[in-house]
């Protein structure tokens, strides 16, 4: 890939199994956009939950991208190899008292909280306990009133008050691993990510990872967030519905289908090879093109199941 802008992406799957319809989709629309502002595009294996990776699928689903004809720019970073840089800030965010030691149990919470945009709102029992020894307790970022909004590339301006929405959330959990919210925030940040595009299940988690980001003096990426794939119920498209994973024995016809889903103009002349195809791709591809139902959070858009 030739680079003649400033724009990186990236593509951050999590290795729980073999790469679905669902994460492909995403995969396209990154690398595309990439292709599409000549920038460069990295590829994230986000396993910082070590107790959910399954062996070998990282392996498998790198695999299955260079069949599809995706090419990366640097080194797989894998968050399992970060331990060290996430307990760097973490400590950082403690010794500033942005976060606290919660020994609260979930039944705990859900008994005294009200529900927010994502379940139960902490109710902040630990927010006043001075002890500072997290051994074995999770740790909270205080979150505050502040309206936190940002304009998203597809599904547009978005806003939210964490305290009130969210409540105050784990960046460390109970069992010594880092959260999701804060690795990644380290992540794009340390990989100078300037364009994030991933599915909409994680539109509600932009807001907690900009107010990690000023936190943290971090710049704050561009953010694009694409219609979900989901089953004929409406449900989310995931390995953990036993979704088909994407063959890649047959990827042109895999690449169609996301592009398809994606709501792309079809090629004049039918690509031979997946080079072809990202050839065409890269002055093809239209963000704009993407359109979502009249949803106040998530865009969803039925996934025919003959496509996957």
């Amino acid at each position: 890939m030739t680079h003649t802008t400033d724009y990186q992406g990236r593509f951050a799957p999590s290795p729980t199994g073999s790469l679905h319809f669902g994460s492909l989709v995403a995969a396209v629309a990154s690398y595309a956009d990439a292709l599409r502002h000549q920038g460069s595009w990295l590829v994230r294996m986000e396993d910082v939950d070590e107790s959910r990776t399954v062996k070998g699928s990282a392996d498998e689903i790198l695999h299955t991208l260079e069949a599809l004809g995706f090419e990366w720019d640097q080194p797989v970073l894998l968050q399992s190899h970060r331990k060290s840089r996430y307990q760097e800030i973490l400590q950082w965010l403690q010794q500033e008292k942005h976060a606290y030691a919660c020994s609260c149990s979930r039944r705990q919470i859900a008994q005294q909280a009200r529900i927010g945009l994502e379940g139960p709102v902490y109710p902040g029992n630990c927010r006043q306990i001075t002890a500072n020894e997290p051994a074995g307790k999770a740790l909270r970022l205080r979150t505050n009133r502040e309206k936190i909004c940002f304009e998203d590339r597809i599904q547009r301006r978005h806003c939210q008050i964490l305290e009130r929405d969210i409540g105050d959330f784990i960046i460390y959990r109970s069992d010594g691993y880092t959260a999701y919210q804060l690795a990644v925030v380290i992540d794009d940040a340390d990989q100078g990510i300037t364009q994030i595009v991933r599915g909409a299940d994680l539109l509600l988690s932009t807001p907690r990872q900009i107010y990690l980001q000023r936190l943290l003096g971090f710049p704050q990426p561009e953010y694009a967030h694409v219609p979900l794939v989901t089953d004929a119920q409406g449900r989310k498209l995931s390995k953990q519905d036993q979704a088909r994973s994407v063959s890649a024995d047959k990827p042109l016809p895999a690449l169609r289908s996301a592009w398809e889903f994606l709501q792309q103009p079809p090629a004049p002349e039918e690509p031979g090879n997946v080079l072809e195809f990202w050839q065409w791709a890269a002055s093809a591809w239209d963000i704009g093109r993407i359109t979502i139902p009249s949803s106040p959070q998530y865009a969803v858009i039925q996934n025919p199941s003959h496509r996957q």
